[in-house]
C-alpha cells in the first residue's frame, strides 16, 4: 500500500469559546434529560429508555468536558503570558513550521 501524502499544509485549528460551547452543550443535555424524566413510563413501555438515559449520559459527560477545556483554557492563557513575559517586545513569537 502506498504512503499517502498531502498536497497541502493542514489550517491552523480554529480557536473559539470553548468553554461556553461546551458549558452549552452540557446545559442542553441535562434540560433534555429533565424534560424527558416525567415521560419516562411511556419511554418505559415502548423500550426506549436509552433516550433518557443517554441525555444524563451527555451531562455528565459534559461535566467532565467543562473541567477539561477550562484547565486547557487556563493552559493556554498561562503559557500565552510566559512567552509574551519572555520576548522583549512583549509579542509573541512566530510559531516555527513543523
Amino acid at each position: 500500500m502506498a504512503k499517502w501524502t498531502p498536497k497541502h499544509e493542514a489550517p491552523e485549528p480554529l480557536e473559539g469559546p470553548v468553554v461556553a460551547t461546551i458549558t452549552g452543550g452540557t446545559v442542553l443535555w441535562f434540560v433534555l434529560f429533565l424534560v424527558q424524566l416525567p415521560f419516562y413510563g411511556w419511554f418505559d413501555d415502548r423500550d426506549l429508555t436509552w433516550w433518557v438515559w443517554t441525555c444524563l449520559a451527555g451531562a455528565g459527560l459534559g461535566l467532565i468536558g467543562i473541567w477539561y477545556v477550562r484547565k486547557r483554557d487556563a493552559a493556554l492563557k498561562r503559557h500565552a503570558a510566559a512567552t509574551a513575559a519572555a520576548t522583549p517586545t512583549g509579542e509573541a513569537p512566530e510559531r516555527p513550521a513543523p
